[in-house]
This record gives C-alpha cells, structure tokens and sequence, in this order.
C-alpha cells in the first residue's frame, strides 16, 4: 500500500501542476484562434478572413457552446445593428424574374476554393427549403417556400398591401439576422454571396403569382 502511494503521490503532483499550466478561458479561446488561423490558408476565391466572426456569430456561437438560448436583450440589439446593414432596392424594384430566382434558388455553385472569381454565386436555397411541390428531395432545416406569397395573400407585389410582406422578404434574404439573430439562415446580400439583381429574382420566385411557388 505504501509503495502504491509513493508511485502515485508524483503522479498527481505532475497532473495538478499540468492543470495549473492550461490557460483561461479566454487565453484558451485565443489559442484555439490562433491554431485555427493556423490551419488554413488563402486559396482562390475563399480567404482566410471567413474563420473572423462578427458580433452576432460571436454570441450565437457562444450561446450553442453553452446549449442555452441567447439572452433575449443582446439577441434584440443584435437584431437591431442586423436591421441597420440591410441594402433596400436602390431603385426602389423588389421584383425580378422568377424563372432565374429559380435557377439561384436551384444552384449550389460559389464561394469554394475551386470556382473562379466572377464567377455567379447560387442561392443554394433548395439544400434547407423546398421550394416546389413537385420537388422529390429538398432539405428541411428551414421552413417549405411552397405557397409562399400565396399563404400570405400576395396576389399583387407592387400593391400597398402586399408592401409589409415583400419588404420583409427582401430583408430576410439580405440579411436574416436582422429578424431572428441566431437563425441558420446565410445573410444572401449582406454577406455577398447573392448581388442586387440576384436577390431581385429571387423575390419574384417567391412572390410573383405565375411563379411555381405559388402555383
């Protein structure tokens, strides 16, 4: 027994000194940084500076890592400085063409280290939506689009009735967090990855009544 002791009494003096040594919290999360900036690098179109968080992915992140909701009051300011990054029409146009929102809708291409820069960018929209019902696979981790402007009585997008539910839209699609600042939704226009135009079309197969949406 006494052996035993003497052969473990180091052993957890060299454990409790090793725990002593590991950083804090934070120093823990600078490290972890540094080590992933580490990782990766530069190549073609996708830069290093996609591992940098903004506030709001920051304290989401944080929120999931802890497996509690966000604080109501912090989600709601983020919420607001989300609101404020939204680029309306700047020619006052929320509509496109369906038919090539349904092509973005449909395309998963961009943004990897492969596609040339220039290159047009997909709305990848059917990875977490459906958004026709003759549509055999879809993801589910957003809502169906099916019906869309239809459910919500839009018979008319340019009319003053409509107008709540299509600024809306476009807001959403421009940046989501604006309306739900954890949501897993990308922000399209905020982060670049749908232009102007694009979300224009995007809109239209989502609200135009000839569209499949709502058919």
């Amino acid at each position: 027994m006494k052996r035993n002791i003497r052969y473990f009494a180091p052993l957890a003096l060299l454990l409790l000194a090793s725990c002593a040594a590991l950083p804090s919290g934070p120093e823990l999360d600078k490290l972890t940084a540094d080590i992933m900036r580490a990782s990766f690098r530069d190549q073609g179109t996708v830069k290093v500076d996609r591992l940098v968080q903004d506030d709001v992915n920051r304290e989401c992140s944080a929120a999931d890592v802890a497996g509690k909701p966000i604080d109501p009051k912090l989600a709601a300011a983020l919420e607001a400085a989300n609101l404020k990054t939204i680029k309306w029409p700047s020619d006052g146009k929320y509509l496109g063409d369906w038919k090539e929102g349904e092509k973005i809708a449909q395309s998963g291409r961009g943004l990897t280290w492969t596609d040339e820069p220039g290159q047009p960018i997909g709305g990848n929209c059917y990875n977490c939506h459906q958004i026709d019902a003759r549509e055999i696979s879809h993801g589910t981790i957003g809502p169906s689009l099916h019906h869309y402007g239809k459910l919500r009585g839009v018979t008319d997008p340019s009319s003053a009735q409509a107008k709540p539910i299509v600024e809306y839209t476009w807001g959403k699609i421009w940046n989501a967090k604006a309306y739900n600042a954890c949501s897993n939704m990308p922000r399209a226009g905020h982060s670049g990855i749908l232009n102007e135009t694009q979300v224009r079309h995007v809109m239209a197969l989502l609200l135009d009544p000839k569209s499949p949406v709502n058919q």
